[in-house]
């Protein structure tokens, strides 16, 4: 199995894990069992250099993560034909608060502003971020139509949305080009969107893949585990996995090249 992996029908290549940058912006309000340290530009600039060697060329923002996208930005200068960029539009966070705003207006703005934060021409992947009420957006608000014209534009390569429903991530894997769901040892509820996806040919992009830490202790290793019951499905596309310490990230990558060879 590759390393490398078609993101259904967009044409580009991910490699299995992709790396969440929430912790690089943002430490307030996020759901991890510990708190942390937002690392400093060195320790980032030598993560994103350690993700890199380790074949890794996919990269997950939002707005909603704090400073993570203006960090970015600099900290990615010259290295672009490296990576893949995912950002997201629809939720804010600001003054340790979330808001929400799926209009077609602000999915532009939204988009032209990521532009400009992260220093590049196009984004190679949009998700909308989902508030949980999946359809109401997908039906009401004309937010993927939005994402559907900036693909026109050539200012996004590809889009879809970052789903909390099994019904809302079937109805994005027939309106889009990607779905990023939650499916791990604990939570597996999503399994038919992921066949939907696999169905169709779209993209599947695995969020909470370890639970966002809280995986169960009920087998020997919860992170091979992990990868197993990931890449065991032929929907998966990628594992989106969130981290700043670099013997986490070198184990996650050992962990799913094992479970891709085993597989």
């Amino acid at each position: 199995m590759s390393w490398l992996r078609p993101l259904g029908s967009t044409g580009l290549a991910v490699s299995a894990l992709g790396l969440g940058t929430v912790k690089l912006g943002r430490d307030q309000g996020v759901k991890y069992p510990g708190g942390f340290v937002i690392p400093d530009d060195r320790a980032a600039r030598a993560l994103l250099n350690q993700a890199r060697d380790l074949g890794i060329n996919l990269i997950d923002t939002a707005p909603a993560y704090g400073r993570s996208e203006e960090r970015l930005g600099p900290l990615l200068e010259g290295q672009r034909k490296d990576w893949l960029i995912c950002s997201k539009v629809g939720e804010e966070f600001e003054g340790g608060q979330s808001r929400f705003d799926f209009s077609p207006e602000h999915v532009h703005f939204s988009v032209q502003r990521s532009l400009s934060r992260l220093r590049c021409e196009v984004i190679d992947l949009v998700l909308v971020h989902s508030d949980g009420n999946d359809l109401q957006i997908i039906e009401n608000f004309g937010t993927l139509q939005a994402l559907a014209d900036l693909k026109k534009q050539g200012l996004i390569r590809a889009f879809g949305m970052s789903t909390k429903t099994v019904t809302g991530g079937i109805a994005a894997a027939q309106q889009s080009d990607c779905v990023m769901l939650t499916y791990n040892l604990d939570y597996r509820d999503e399994e038919a969107v992921l066949a939907e996806c696999a169905r169709l040919g779209r993209g599947a992009l695995i969020k909470k893949a370890l639970a966002s830490g809280h995986l169960s202790s009920t087998v020997d290793d919860p992170v091979r585990a992990s990868m197993d019951l990931i890449f065991g499905h032929p929907g998966s596309s990628a594992a989106i996995i969130g981290t700043i310490t670099p013997s986490h990230l070198a184990a996650n990558v050992a962990a799913a090249r094992a479970a891709m060879k085993d597989a």
